[in-house]
């Protein structure tokens, strides 16, 4: 059964459209992905399905409640956790859980042992006021917070961003864990190995989804015939390598050029025309699709 059914919603800010016809479906209990770069409408969506904003076309339900007409069951039945951390930072890591729970009548002790493998590392600190807190230790009170009332349906926008490597592997830990007491986790991000983590993935650009699948299935989209170059010269090189017969997809990639080829192309002789240049076969990644879709689509 899906837990999230959008349907060409769309959405305008005078005349610049964040989403355009996005259709989705998440299934109860998936760890779905939703991954872009800034500016590509993730927020825009999340504001819309946490029922903040209104879409200007299309339809959307949750749990099988339609998201304008019941919008305020909804809100009792979703945890939504925004890109910026926006709990009270004047008010101390307790204050800021107690009232949360205030807010969906509940007590912390109601559900605490759900939020416990998240909220363990700040115990130690509950009078510490929220906006004293690191990154990491943010992002936990915030995510305790949209849980304390046992939501059904979590909706976090891009959770990890600004956060260190550790904590973000740390967080993502604890996302799995929920995942298995039968929550439905909804999460963007712009980390493609974060993204390799969910069940699904949505690739998204100037507010249109370009592909969604498995990553292992996103991964063979990107083309088996993947290499990497890299040169003293990398803007030669990439010029040289545009200039080849049977060079597809061309583009730099962090320190290196990654570029696909048709059948008829031959490693031994390009090497011998790039003498000065490194290349060898590579496997595709998720961030391999995502410029190539984007590139096609520009």
């Amino acid at each position: 059964m899906a837990a999230i059914e959008v349907h060409d919603i769309c959405k305008s800010f005078g005349a610049v459209k964040a989403v355009d016809k996005v259709s989705l479906c998440v299934e109860e209990g998936e760890l779905f992905g939703l991954i872009g770069p800034d500016g590509a409408g993730k927020s825009t969506i999340y504001r819309m399905l946490a029922t903040l904003t209104r879409p200007d076309s299309g339809s959307a339900s949750l749990l099988g409640l339609n998201l304008e007409k019941d919008y305020l069951k909804l809100r009792t039945r979703i945890g939504y956790m925004p890109e910026q951390f926006s709990l009270y930072p004047e008010l101390t890591v307790q204050e800021n859980l107690k009232f949360f729970a205030s807010m969906f009548g509940v007590r912390v002790e109601d559900n605490y042992e759900l939020i416990a493998p998240v909220f363990s590392q700040l115990e130690q600190f509950p009078k510490r006021r929220a906006g004293k807190l690191s990154g990491g230790m943010k992002q936990k009170l915030a995510l305790s917070c949209a849980l304390i009332h046992r939501p059904e349906i979590l909706l976090l926008d891009e959770p990890t961003t600004g956060v260190d490597a550790v904590s973000r592997s740390e967080f993502w830990d604890m996302l799995a864990t929920l995942r298995e007491q039968g929550i439905t986790i909804m999460v963007s991000t712009s980390y493609m190995d974060e993204a390799e983590r969910c069940h699904r993935v949505a690739m998204i650009d100037h507010g249109h989804i370009l592909m969604c699948d498995t990553p292992e299935a996103l991964r063979r989209n990107a083309g088996e015939n993947l290499f990497a170059a890299r040169s003293k010269d990398m803007f030669s090189l990439l010029t040289a390598l545009r200039a080849l017969p049977h060079v597809k997809d061309c583009y730099t990639f962090g320190a290196t050029i990654h570029f696909t080829v048709d059948a008829g192309f031959d490693l031994e002789s390009t090497r011998r025309i790039l003498c000065d240049a490194e290349i060898m076969p590579v496997q595709a990644t998720l961030e391999d699709l995502f410029i190539k879709l984007t590139s096609n689509e520009r």
